[in-house]
């Protein structure tokens, strides 16, 4: 086995009735002051937000509410957060909701521990985070594994950049996970939350160390298991989004995802993700869509580099036998539970020259970086996956 560092802080409460025990975790890691960070609908609707919000008043703990996270959460958004949780004097960051308000809610906490620094510095890295708030989450939507990773996603609406951080300051402190708080999303959110676990999954998957035959077999069980998972009881979850067998495995899969588990041993890829954060940042599409857009077109331009380890994700992930065979079950499968494979079906359209180049510049960071492992994309590679895609 190759050599790595295993580091999954986060407890986690799962299971019916979970959020019951938000104030004593919140307690257990010293929050008394504490920032609601929340989206724009279904937590209100629900009566979720009143829920929490009053028990955590019951048991002494003062609160301020920050909601209207959005889907690619903006950078605007944390910044009025940080300020509000300044004045407030909060010890302690909340996060209620899916990716994009817990993302959110890690911005803010790192803001608020280092009220001299603009936060989007961390994310270009021209700063480094040396220390932060708790957060804590109680887990709504599965899909972007945020209430276990290292990992948070902020969009800068000004620039339409969208940036990735990793940093194990992004680890929440506790993940409260309550599968029957996912039954009321709208099945489109539950298909790109399937997506977005899957390509988690993928993208450590096919990575420099498959090609070298240097590949971790643990690992490599773990991640082809999850993926049968998701594919077996994704459609379940969209036939009855109350199916609490389904929902569960759902969200334990989208956690184990983004833990580092799919990934011990290996060099992240994330070419996937890098190519789709332009789309997202560019166009503000749904994240999982915009995985699943590129996904093909990215197989088939990579796929010669390693044919082997494609034939072996088809053999052992979709029981068939070659390298095709697999990409075109991939994207079956994506297509069948309502998720793009190109520009047209995501709704963006046929894009012209002009923009191919664009998505490709900002991809590789205006020529500052390469992107993935498998096969490491410059700017002209990125420019023909996206050309690929673009139909």
């Amino acid at each position: 086995m190759q050599a790595f560092v295993q580091y999954t802080p986060t407890e986690i409460i799962f299971g019916k009735g979970a959020e019951a025990q938000a104030a004593a975790l919140i307690k257990k890691y010293g929050g008394t002051k504490v920032l609601l960070v929340f989206g724009k609908g279904s937590i209100v609707k629900s009566g979720l937000l009143d829920k929490i919000a009053d028990n955590l008043t019951a048991e002494g703990i003062a609160i301020l509410k920050h909601g209207g996270a959005t889907p690619n959460p903006h950078l605007s958004f944390a910044r009025e957060g940080i300020k509000a949780a300044i004045d407030f004097g909060a010890d302690f960051i909340l996060a209620i909701g899916g990716g994009s308000a817990i993302d959110a809610a890690k911005a803010i906490a790192h803001g608020t521990k280092n009220p001299t620094t603009d936060i989007w510095k961390f994310w270009l890295r021209e700063e480094i985070i040396s220390a932060s708030l708790p957060v804590g989450v109680i887990l709504t939507i599965s899909a972007a594994g945020s209430e276990t990773s290292n990992s948070a996603v902020i969009t800068n609406t000004e620039t339409g950049q969208k940036r990735g951080l990793n940093t194990d300051f992004n680890r929440p402190c506790f993940a409260i996970m309550n599968p029957e708080l996912t039954y009321t999303l709208p099945k489109y959110q539950i298909a790109c939350g399937v997506a977005d676990i899957m390509m988690h999954t993928m993208d450590r998957y096919f990575t420099s160390e498959a090609n070298e035959n240097k590949t971790n077999e643990m690992t490599d069980e773990i991640s082809e298991a999850l993926l049968r998972v998701m594919i077996k009881y994704g459609p379940i979850a969209l036939e009855n989004p109350s199916n609490y067998d389904a929902q569960s495995e759902i969200m334990w899969a989208g956690s184990l995802s983004h833990n580092g588990m799919t990934g011990l041993g290996r060099t992240m890829d994330f070419s996937v993700h890098g190519l789709g954060h332009e789309l997202g940042g560019r166009f503000d599409v749904a994240h999982g869509a915009s995985l699943t857009t590129m996904w093909g077109a990215w197989a088939r331009y990579v796929c010669d580099v390693n044919p082997a380890r494609f034939t072996h994700f088809a053999e052992k992930v979709w029981g068939v036998s070659t390298p095709m065979e697999g990409i075109e079950k991939t994207e079956a499968f994506f297509k069948s539970i309502g998720l793009p494979t190109n520009f047209t079906e995501l709704g963006i359209g046929v894009q012209p020259d002009d923009v191919i180049d664009a998505l490709a510049d900002g991809c590789v960071f205006h020529g500052k970086r390469l992107v993935g492992s498998f096969k490491p994309l410059d700017k002209n590679a990125a420019a023909e996956v996206y050309k690929m895609a673009n139909q």
